[in-house]
């Protein structure tokens, strides 16, 4: 039979149709027609078929579970995952539809201050943030107000401020710097020395650095700069010369974990230089992302032109911070944590991923594979270099192996000036059992040797070309 024109064109647009369908990016039995990736839609979809997609194309991502890379929380209670959702449509700045909320979030800063060891003659202040870069932020800005406004009391130049710190610092310190137009002045790592020296901050500063910098909990290597050494170093400084230099503690991951491993260690408002300190809630403070505070002294360390009072929203209320709206449910999630572990629960939990972590560290060294190279690391972190280290058998092989199994463990070098240094970093949290352990060093060790014997088989095909 012969067909015509006509025909034609209605069996090739049935074909263009079934195309189509069968080019669908999201095609299943719900989704017969072409949803865009990159513009909204023509018309509205059932919301199961949308929520079936969503979670569908999320089961790519890595399991949380098996990602030893971030040190973010990824597990809470029932309970507390309920009072999440329950407040998750509260805009904590509405403090005058909110109060309530604004009164958990003063609790939470008294209670840091007491866990960091605040005296009572001192009117400890803070702010809850969306993490510790925000904090960070803050703290240093004040911290250059406060330089700003006293050498201006003094008729000094304003035109040159720095800030010290180590190489061992978070990309936000600086971020600071250049946002805000500070100097950096960066003290280098070297190998086997990951953290600095009080020395090396009394070579650095002078009359125009604004503060300086230390950790506590390295993001590299888990270590923590001597802060009581040098605060020390600081008060001979101000004895000497009158600069009266402040330290600011990044204690992100370090200040859920000291408290209550090595309470005894001073690096909090104990120390007379100690002005301000940050810490992340979304790490070991055990809450979802993003949660960080602020912390300071005195209120008289945030000068009173950064404070911002604001009366748009009904009431007037006092406003220090980068971002304006944010979700209350992490404050509230975090004074829930607070309740609900006291000090016993945080020193068993902490105590035990610390446990873990040494636990880990001597199966990796009676394997004989790995060196250490964070033994003094303050957090439970462990960090590894390769012994024989190749080419072709590199932390960057591994950690793409492991990612073949599913475990995410980063690989990356050092800092300046220990660049050479390249390693691998395994965070333990409080979902990493023993038997979890166990199973990530089998493939840890199984991905070693398959890399390993790899490596002679491709010597010995090399050796037979000759």
């Amino acid at each position: 039979m012969l067909s015509n024109k006509k025909t034609n064109k209605k069996f090739e647009k049935e074909i263009n149709n079934i195309k189509n369908e069968l080019e669908n990016p999201f095609g299943n039995r719900q989704f017969r027609k072409n949803i865009p990736k990159y513009e909204l839609p023509e018309e509205s979809l059932p919301s199961d078929y949308v929520y079936e997609l969503i979670h569908n194309e999320l089961s790519l991502d890595g399991n949380p579970l098996l990602n030893l890379a971030s040190f973010v929380t990824t597990w809470m209670e029932p309970e507390a995952n309920k009072l999440i959702n329950e407040n998750m449509g509260k805009n904590f700045i509405d403090v005058d539809e909110y109060p309530q909320t604004f009164r958990l979030q003063e609790r939470c800063i008294n209670i840091l201050a007491n866990l960091f060891n605040s005296s009572e003659k001192e009117e400890t202040t803070g702010t809850a943030t969306i993490g510790s870069s925000e904090a960070i932020m803050l703290g240093l800005l004040a911290h250059k107000w406060t330089w700003q406004k006293r050498r201006e009391s003094e008729n000094k130049s304003t035109d040159k401020p720095n800030i010290v710190m180590g190489g061992d610092v978070h990309t936000v310190w600086k971020k600071f710097a250049l946002y805000f137009d500070v100097e950096l002045k960066l003290i280098p790592l070297t190998e086997n020395k990951y953290t600095i020296t009080p020395e090396e901050v009394k070579q650095e500063v002078d009359e125009n650095t604004i503060c300086v910098g230390a950790v506590v909990g390295t993001t590299f290597t888990g270590e923590s700069d001597s802060v009581e050494k040098i605060n020390d170093v600081l008060l001979e400084i101000k004895e000497e010369k009158g600069w009266n230099i402040p330290i600011h503690v990044d204690a992100a991951s370090g200040g859920f974990i000291l408290p209550f491993s090595e309470p005894e260690i001073k690096w909090d408002f104990r120390l007379e230089q100690v002005r301000s300190i940050n810490v992340s809630g979304h790490k070991y403070g055990l809450v979802y992302p993003g949660i960080g505070w602020l912390l300071f002294k005195n209120k008289d360390d945030i000068p009173e032109e950064l404070i911002f009072n604001i009366n748009y929203l009904g009431n007037e209320m006092s406003n220090y911070s980068l971002n304006f709206s944010k979700g209350s449910s992490m404050i509230i999630a975090q004074y829930y944590n607070f309740l609900r572990l006291g000090k016993k629960g945080y020193t068993d939990i902490v105590n035990n991923m610390l446990s873990n972590s040494k636990y880990l560290i001597e199966r990796i060294e009676q394997s004989n594979k790995f060196n250490i190279i964070n033994k003094n690391a303050v957090l439970p972190v462990i960090v590894l270099s390769l012994k024989n280290e190749d080419k072709n058998l590199n932390v960057y092989r591994i950690s793409e192996s492991l990612r073949s199994k599913g475990w995410i463990v980063p690989a990356y070098s050092l800092p300046p000036n220990a660049e050479n240094v390249k390693v691998l970093r395994i965070v333990l949290k409080e979902t990493m059992g023993r038997n979890m352990i166990d199973y990530f060093l089998k493939d840890l060790f199984e991905v070693y040797d398959k890399l390993i014997n790899s490596l002679k088989y491709e010597k010995k095909e090399h050796s037979l070309l000759y």
